[in-house]
């Protein structure tokens, strides 16, 4: 385990981590001290614990927040899904119809040709 000190509103905390993910936990500690610090120009010293809870609890609203948007762009990806399955099945379908087309046009081009050479009809 790595050891890594962060520093919230001017406090050290010893913290440990997985090894490699210290610049992760610091960058993690700088984000909640921006929290801690807005509070307090917002409040003033209202008490160490006071200010923790309260960034705590804006950081958790953002968290929801994220989480809905995450949950609403997964919804709409998987009908985007189906609907994209829907349009392919509805293209494979006519590509069926035009090919089917083509063939039995192809079949009375001929028919007419072999008239119009006075063949008869190839099948």
């Amino acid at each position: 385990m790595a050891q890594v000190t962060v520093q919230i509103d001017g406090k050290a905390y010893r913290m440990a981590c997985e090894e490699g993910q210290e610049g992760h936990l610091e960058e993690l500690a700088a984000g909640f001290d921006r929290y801690v610090g807005h509070l307090k120009s917002q409040f003033g010293e209202i008490g160490d614990l006071r200010i923790t809870v309260m960034a705590g609890i804006m950081v958790m609203d953002e968290l929801n927040e994220v989480t809905r948007r995450l949950a609403r762009l997964e919804k709409e990806t998987e009908e985007l899904r189906k609907g994209r399955e829907g349009v392919m099945s509805e293209v494979s379908r006519n590509e069926e119809a035009i090919a089917l087309a083509l063939t039995e046009l192809t079949g009375q081009i001929q028919g007419m040709a072999a008239k119009l050479n006075g063949k008869p009809p190839v099948n």
